[in-house]
């Protein structure tokens, strides 16, 4: 067992930052995970960015040049655009926020009315479809940004105030003694506290409560469970609500174009109960292979509530939104409005001022800006169209496209990050659904983008990953052995089970 006095400087390296956000390894954007090969990223790129930079322009440039065939001159632009942020979203060749914004500019010059050397010249039906510049532009502005930014600012003032520590201290209490149930406590706590933080500033949090306890435990093999279980809850927990993760506000903003609003509380209805069976399975998985029947474990975890008179009106503000986006489908104000309210809140009462705006993570949201205005790109210039009809989608039928597409996200995820996974997978899902007959398209978005949650099995697949691995209680074995297990069957449920059961309970 290696020295515990070596394990919180480990920690405290990997989770100094102030709340990172992003649900996924949003290396580009400040949350970093840590590169993906070798190489010297302070002063260079690695050989994959190399690759991906020079790979990127060349497909970039292949439908600007060669014909292709059944796709009008603006499809083609844009599959030219599509490709681009594929190649450089899977190799990172450049900040993943970089490419955010640059399909946004590459939108504006080459797609919108006015575009350079006009694509629409030929094409009467796509020119009366194009859209001006300021659509493209909206993306940065998208109210769904608005519903993420309320959430990044109580997830920063939680952390601010204290109020996330001081809830995992109560909420333990219950579960000290047996191990299985102390891990069931930590698991269940970090996934509500996901559900509305960020993962990864969840899981720095879980784990400079739980540092002391983690050294406490002899077993090598309980305490890596112990450590595995923050991580896998984070991820899970995210999920549930729409500002959990980056992924869930790419599908809403991506169905908000298509007139199909998703509320708060919609969404927590659908992907909750799926959050919670995902935890309790990965809970009993964790059990059986890592946590013996007999160990116990010691907590001595207090809280120390914030009681200044800011502190108490952040904890009135928190619990007022979170109310309203609950409730919804009651007063019937709009979640992304309801998301405004605690930006104006704190501001204006002085419990958060310009220095905490500017710790909140914008670069994520402008990530999310990209794969909106992405997948509105494609579909006003008909890539869309020809995406559908250029493979035989129609003989796989509805489920047959939810598998692919759910497996798909699922490989993507655990090499690259979630929301450039969703980015590129929640517009093409949507198409699919809008051409084949008798496909929900939101219940299709819905099951993609949870699906990209879901890659979970190294190191670098997501933040969570990253700083459990940093601590040296969790292999890299150990950690595939879970993600695997759990992203394979918790997508295979996904994909079958969910779809029959929210039109059961009548969401889809």
């Amino acid at each position: 067992m290696r020295s515990g006095a070596a394990r919180p400087t480990k920690v405290d390296r990997a989770i100094k930052p102030r709340s990172r956000r992003g649900g996924g390894k949003t290396r580009g954007s400040g949350s970093s995970g840590g590169p993906r090969t070798g190489g010297d990223t302070t002063t260079g790129l690695t050989r994959v960015q190399k690759f991906g930079l020079l790979f990127g322009f060349i497909a970039f440039l292949i439908p600007l040049i060669v014909d292709v065939p059944n796709l009008d001159e603006p499809g083609e632009r844009m599959l030219a655009i599509f490709l681009l942020a594929i190649v450089f979203w899977v190799t990172e060749a450049v900040p993943l926020t970089a490419t955010a914004v640059l399909v946004i500019l590459l939108e504006v010059l080459l797609v919108a009315k006015g575009a350079l050397f006009d694509p629409f010249a030929a094409s009467p039906e796509l020119a009366e479809a194009a859209l001006p510049a300021s659509a493209y532009f909206a993306a940065l502005a998208n109210p769904v940004i608005i519903l993420f930014l309320g959430g990044f600012m109580i997830a920063d003032g939680a952390e601010k105030y204290g109020l996330d520590k001081n809830i995992t201290a109560v909420m333990l209490k219950p579960f000290a003694g047996s191990a299985r149930s102390t891990v069931l406590g930590l698991m269940l706590i970090t996934g509500i506290l996901s559900a509305f933080m960020s993962n990864t500033a969840t899981t720095a949090t879980m784990f400079a409560v739980v540092i002391p306890i983690l050294n406490s435990i002899k077993d090598p093999k309980a305490r890596a469970g112990v450590a595995l279980a923050i991580p896998l809850a984070a991820n899970v927990g995210g999920i549930a609500t729409p500002v959990g993760t980056p992924p869930n506000a790419i599908a809403i903003g991506a169905l908000s174009t298509q007139g199909i609003d998703v509320s708060f509380a919609h969404w927590a209805l659908m992907a909750t109960p799926f959050a919670l069976v995902v935890l309790f399975a990965s809970w009993l998985l964790l059990c059986a292979l890592f946590i013996p029947r007999g160990e116990t474990i010691n907590l001595e975890v207090e809280a120390n509530w914030n009681m200044t008179s800011q502190a108490k009106i952040f904890y009135a503000v928190a619990a007022l939104t979170i109310a309203l986006w609950m409730t919804e489908p009651l007063h019937g104000i709009s979640s992304n409005t309801i998301g405004f309210i605690p930006v104006a809140l704190l501001l204006c009462l002085r419990v958060m001022d310009g220095g905490d705006i500017k710790k909140l993570d914008w670069p994520v949201l402008w990530l999310v800006s990209g794969g909106i205005a992405l997948g509105t790109g494609v579909g006003a210039t008909g890539l869309d169209a020809w995406l559908v009809n250029s493979i035989g989608w129609e003989s796989l039928g509805t489920m047959g496209v939810i598998l692919v597409l759910c497996f798909v996200g699922l490989g993507f995820a655990n090499v690259m990050s979630h929301s450039a996974a969703a980015n590129l997978l929640v517009p093409l899902a949507i198409s699919l659904a809008v051409a084949i007959p008798g496909t929900n398209t939101m219940m299709i978005a819905v099951v993609v983008a949870i699906a990209t949650s879901l890659g979970m099995s190294l190191p670098i697949s997501t933040p969570p990953n990253a700083i459990a691995y940093s601590t040296g209680m969790v292999s890299v074995k150990n950690m595939a052995i879970i993600g695997v297990i759990v992203g394979l069957v918790a997508t295979l449920a996904l994909a079958l089970a969910m779809p029959p059961l929210w039109q059961l309970m009548g969401l889809v």
